[in-house]
């Protein structure tokens, strides 16, 4: 099983970025309810600390994490250790699957969408949040890339290339809301949810069967 570094090793910075930039935070998680009004019986694949988990009522999350999964279990989500390729959940277990800034770290995109397939039931959805670094703030995402050290190692997706990938996954079906058009913690105001993509950093896209 990966140890998941940095995650491991920085649970209490990585934490502290939510703290530091609320605004943002909130603006992701709106984003992501307009694709998760309900979400039934829910998955966070890359569950991390459940920041994202717990609030939008997803029940279960999977991450190679161990530190990230206690965070996760405290805040009432049953967690289970793993990674997206090899899902540890029978096929079609759920309504819902999610992933949020999950995608850019996983060492395999076409086998995690077809793991996220496999565990969604027939009318199963799978709603992905995600740095579009086609967007104008993305582009400042992969110049600071190296400043980071959760986003270091991290591959950047682009919107196109993401739905390619759902397509040949046996998705068909696309909505996007996208948000974040300034620089974390440099936004005046609060952060709009509109449909589509290619303005916002952050890009949320439900994808269906």
């Amino acid at each position: 099983m990966p140890t998941a570094t940095p995650f491991e090793e920085r649970t209490a910075q990585y934490e502290a970025w939510f703290d530091d930039n609320e605004a943002a935070y909130r603006a992701e998680l709106a984003a992501l309810r307009r694709l998760v009004p309900s979400p039934g019986d829910g998955l966070e694949i890359g569950v991390g600390s459940a920041r994202f988990a717990a609030p939008l009522g997803i029940g279960v999350g999977v991450d190679p994490a161990a530190a990230m999964l206690d965070i996760a279990r405290e805040r009432g989500v049953d967690v289970v250790r793993g990674v997206a390729e090899s899902l540890p959940f029978g096929d079609g277990t759920f309504d819902t699957a999610l992933l949020v800034t999950t995608i850019c770290f996983v060492d395999d995109i076409p086998r995690t969408l077809a793991e996220a397939a496999r565990v969604l039931g027939p009318d199963g959805r799978l709603v992905i949040g995600y740095i579009d670094k086609e967007s104008p703030v993305g582009a400042r995402y992969l110049e600071k890339q190296s400043d980071s050290p959760f986003y270091r190692e991290a591959t950047f997706v682009s919107t196109e290339g993401l739905v390619d990938a759902l397509e040949d996954a046996g998705f068909s079906e696309f909505e996007f809301v996208q948000t974040l058009y300034d620089w974390p913690g440099e936004a005046d105001g609060g952060e709009p949810i509109e449909p589509g993509y290619g303005e916002g950093s952050f890009v949320a896209i439900e994808a269906t069967r």
